[in-house]
């Protein structure tokens, strides 16, 4: 069992979707239960929380829909995810929350909770919002999918300083120096560029110029902020280096105020695979170099990091024929996020406790998750079971997204999931999902202190 810094050998009891008790390896459980599961040879984890998705429900439901995406999360270890709100209608309204809420709770067969989107003119609605069902707001601060822009200096004063006690998780890119970059492009190269110089387009100077900003912005009204898929070793310069470590006997653990995620495929790709895999690891931000790929796996570890999600963003194989222009941007990783993070362990990228914090620990201390996001008696029975030295290899046939594909296809790993327990429930197990089971919706403490 891997949990709160430490690997050791235990069982777990489950009760009424809780866990029970967590005995040591020493002591036999002496019960009568229903059902028995032999772990022998596992590493159990708390299940992932993925706090960046984009499951593409209302509107979007030709690439992948609520009820699709979380069945690839749950063959995946993820037990709950926060969905983004650039769907079609855009989740900008209370009117709009609510219907993803109600379309989830028949959908979902994972836990969930959505984002509110911030835009230009919907800050006075940021009181109204439900702060125990929402994990925070998210703003766009430079161009991106979904047309949810928001640049004007004033509209992020406003949004910066009134978004607590929310989260505000931010898209860090500069508009006008994608314009730029793009214009050039085009006239080197005419109205679609190859997609090999989308790095150079969504560049190192536009992320640093717009996460330097979102930083500035939330040291000058004390938000909460935590930026999204950092790509480059630039941006990782703003955040603290400081070990994160601030233990006591009962495993306190310290964040920063202003904290980075970083999306697995930024982790595992460079931009040196768009030779070989085109379009279909083109997302926004572009991944970089090798050097910023090596120095954000270095981040992981030493605590610039300090969550790890995918960015899920499914799209037609369609839509991602062409160049810079005409290509969609994202890619499916929800299904192999943990599995791929994992062979990082086996690279010694990072230990394995390490992982259990950036994916399940840390996203539920950020966000304020209510008992869930760690192994502790009373807290929901949300577990992956993981097994090593068990080598498998992606094939069309086993993606689950209803995208039909991953960019990870052809890729033997060594780590399996074979199990995932949900609220106490299998949801997932020897390679088969029980799509009858549903979800919860998460629930948000954001009053206690977000940082410990």
């Amino acid at each position: 069992m891997v949990n709160e810094g430490k690997t050791v050998k235990a069982s777990i009891i489950i009760e009424d979707g809780n866990i029970a008790a967590i005995l040591p390896a020493n002591q036999h459980p002496d019960a009568s239960f229903d059902e028995t599961v032999d772990v022998s040879g596992c590493f159990v984890l708390p299940g992932v929380i993925d706090d960046h998705v984009h499951f593409r429900e209302p509107g979007l439901t030709e690439k992948a829909d609520i009820a699709t995406e979380s069945l690839a999360a749950a063959a995946g270890g993820v037990t709950s995810y926060f969905d983004m709100p650039n769907c079609v209608p855009q989740t900008t309204t209370l009117e709009t929350l609510e219907e993803k809420q109600r379309l989830a709770a028949t959908k979902s067969h994972v836990n969930y909770a959505f984002f509110f989107g911030a835009t230009n003119d919907n800050v006075d609605l940021f009181p109204q919002l439900p702060a125990d069902r929402i994990p925070g707001i998210k703003l766009f601060m430079g161009s991106s999918t979904g047309n949810m822009l928001v640049d004007r200096d004033a509209s992020l004063r406003r949004i910066f300083a009134a978004s607590s006690p929310l989260p505000l998780m931010a898209h860090c890119e500069d508009t006008a120096i994608i314009d730029r970059n793009m214009a050039e492009a085009k006239s080197a190269w005419g109205d679609d560029p190859p997609v090999t110089l989308h790095p150079m387009i969504r560049s190192e100077e536009a992320c640093l110029a717009s996460t330097r900003k979102a930083v500035e912005l939330a040291k000058e009204y004390g938000t909460r902020l935590h930026v999204a898929h950092l790509s480059t070793a630039e941006e990782l310069e703003l955040f603290s280096a400081e070990s994160l470590e601030l233990r006591t006997e009962r495993y306190d653990y310290r964040l920063p105020h202003i904290t980075a995620e970083a999306c697995v495929g930024h982790l595992v790709f460079t931009m040196l695979d768009h030779e070989r895999l085109g379009a279909r690891i083109k997302v926004n931000p572009a991944i970089k170099s090798p050097v910023d790929q090596f120095m954000l796996r270095q981040a992981l570890a030493d605590g610039r990091i300090a969550t790890v999600a995918t960015d899920h963003a499914p799209h037609l194989l369609s839509q991602k024929e062409g160049g810079c222009c005409k290509a969609a941007s994202g890619m499916p990783m929800v299904q192999f996020s943990l599995v791929a993070m994992l062979e990082l362990v086996d690279q010694r990228v990072l230990s394995i406790e390490r992982l259990v914090e950036l994916m399940a620990h840390n996203p539920a201390r950020l966000f304020g998750v209510c008992q869930r996001g760690f192994l502790r008696p009373g807290y929901r029975a949300d577990l992956v079971v993981v097994r090593p030295h068990s080598p498998w290899t992606v094939t069309a046939e086993t993606v689950l997204s209803k995208c039909g594909w991953s960019p990870v296809e052809g890729h033997t790993y060594q780590w399996r999931v074979e199990r995932t327990l949900c609220n106490g429930h299998t949801v997932y197990a020897d390679g088969s999902v029980d799509s009858t089971y549903i979800g919860e919706s998460l629930l948000f403490n954001h009053d206690h202190d977000p940082h410990v």
